[in-house]
């Protein structure tokens, strides 16, 4: 069969009183068959999770790293579940390379997203973990027919990393890349998953199966041990926020990109923007300046918050902001250096029930399958976040012992100006996110764009200096307005949508329903009763 859409076509919003809206159709479903038996958002979160990890093993494995925002009816919370260093990543230990391995067990932080459902599902779950996990155990024993874009995905990982330990036998089972409509069958990631439930997590960090991680890491040049995987927590962050217009939009704190869409975004509004359409180019022009700055910052400050020189605070201070705003030029494309405050190809999803419980979450295995290794016998693919360390010696971001490193993935979400819980949105792709999160914030909160909408509507990337790269579907008379500006503008090809990532996001309708939208980048869907 022919998966190709040769056709235009467009999505309408999902409305309802309970929904989800996740990048792959029976992820969305598994987390609504939770919401069905009673179950509440964290349940359905948690459920789309553990299935995404069979359904997309592309963008996230057992082995990922997670974060989470949620608001439990009454509060706001933050989860970072991302995982540290091992103990002997020293410097000295990568200083004949001059960056950081994208792939193998040097690549390997400790991972944390089973820690993430377990620490959900303990403070606000409301279902047996059995029970949440039976859709991802049933897919991924009796199989799921593999979908077309995460087929082109499969294809492209295979290519790349089908070399590393373990990789072949998980995923290219008798030395094939599956190929979409075909049945896909993981019965190892089947078996793992019932041991975490059954453990509730402890055999992951300090079982069974983290021996089984550390012996296939020792045979291959690892460094991670039993300690490291012991000593792994989450830590409930809360968020770090910045008022925009009407609304608050809430990140993760660093070690993750989000504080640079809160950086853009209150640029954006020291240079008031919103007088001008959307897609103006004055609008764009400024938007993408604006995150150029904050893109360049992060770059310069972020790491584990343990580790900055800067804070947070420090970043979104008035003062500093407006002198950030103050070096954009309004109509010229600017290559800004960063400043420095005084002291002072990953799945999305989201989900919302008739309670009034909101949880924005996010895992991922960094770059496509990760490091490529996948445990044997276990389904264990592991991520590739140790990639986001510098080994620049005076860079706060430098690799260490039991140190987090700079993250990509980030959950949003949005409060109103009194506090309530307004929107729970994400934007999937590497470097794409911050300023995905930037693009999906203007629309819907500065020009009222429903969810759909502004997760439909072309997209653009900064890629450095002055070069911009935006998508196929972009408006031509917007191409040429920004390259009189000086933007060196890249227009990409239509196969190059996974390069600008997928969005979901729900939205608050009114007190008793909600209104999603999902990302036609990717395989997403939003479900609702």
């Amino acid at each position: 069969m022919d998966y190709a859409l040769p056709y235009p076509s467009q999505r309408t919003p999902v409305l309802g009183r309970n929904v989800v809206a996740t990048s792959q159709p029976l992820a969305a479903q598994a987390g609504l068959q939770m919401l069905a038996r009673g179950g509440n958002a964290v349940d359905a979160a948690i459920a789309a999770a553990m299935v995404l990890t069979v359904v997309e093993p592309t963008g996230c494995g057992i082995g990922s790293d997670a974060f989470a925002i949620l608001w439990d009816g009454q509060d706001l919370h933050g989860l970072n579940a991302s995982g540290r260093a091992p103990a002997a990543w020293t410097q000295e230990r990568f200083a004949h390379l001059k960056q950081m391995p994208e792939q193998g067990w040097d690549s390997v932080t400790v991972p944390g997203a089973v820690s993430a459902w377990i620490a959900l599902w303990e403070r606000f779950g409301s279902l047996p973990l059995a029970d949440i996990a039976a859709p991802a155990i049933g897919y991924a024993r009796a199989g799921f027919p593999l979908s077309p874009i995460i087929a082109v995905q499969w294809g492209l990982g295979a290519r790349r990393l089908g070399k590393e330990p373990g990789f072949a036998e998980a995923f290219m089972p008798g030395g094939d890349v599956p190929k979409a409509g075909e049945i896909v069958r993981l019965p190892d990631h089947a078996r793992t998953l019932e041991a975490i439930v059954a453990s509730k997590g402890e055999d992951f960090y300090r079982g069974e199966l983290a021996g089984r991680m550390v012996a296939h890491g020792a045979a291959h040049g690892g460094a991670m041990t039993l300690d490291d995987l012991a000593a792994h927590k989450v830590d409930w962050v809360g968020t770090v926020s910045q008022r925009f217009g009407d609304a608050t939009v809430h990140e993760i704190p660093p070690n993750g990109q989000g504080i640079a869409t809160l950086i853009g975004l209150a640029i954006l509004d020291v240079l008031g923007v919103g007088d001008k359409p959307v897609d103006d180019i004055e609008t764009l022009h400024l938007a993408i300046e604006a995150t150029k700055s904050a893109l360049v910052d992060i770059a310069a400050h972020v790491s584990d918050i343990e580790t900055m020189r800067v804070r947070p605070a420090d970043l979104l201070d008035p003062a500093y902001i407006a002198a950030r705003a103050s070096l954009i030029d309004r109509n010229r494309a600017g290559d800004p250096g960063h400043g420095t405050p005084r002291p002072g190809g990953t799945v999305y999803l989201a989900t919302a029930d008739a309670a009034g419980r909101m949880v924005s979450f996010i895992q991922s295995n960094f770059a496509g399958f990760g490091s490529g290794v996948v445990v044997p016998g276990t389904g264990i693919s592991l991520q590739n976040r140790g990639k986001g360390f510098s080994l620049k010696p005076d860079h706060p971001n430098v690799v260490a012992p039991r140190k987090r490193p700079f993250h990509t993935i980030i959950p949003g979400f949005v409060t109103d100006h009194g506090g309530n819980p307004l929107m729970a949105f994400g934007v999937m792709g590497g470097p794409m996110q911050a300023q995905g999160h930037l693009q999906m914030a203007l629309r819907i909160l500065r020009y009222g764009q429903n969810p759909q909408a502004a997760a439909d509507a072309p997209r653009w990337r900064v890629m450095h200096g002055r070069s911009v790269s935006v998508e196929a579907s972009f408006d031509p008379a917007l191409v040429e307005g920004l390259r009189q500006r000086g933007h060196e503008v890249v227009v990409e090809t239509p196969d190059a949508v996974f390069g600008f990532g997928g969005a979901q996001a729900i939205l608050r309708n009114g007190p008793l329903s909600y209104v999603a939208g999902s990302d036609p980048r990717k395989d997403g869907q939003a479900v609702a009763f």
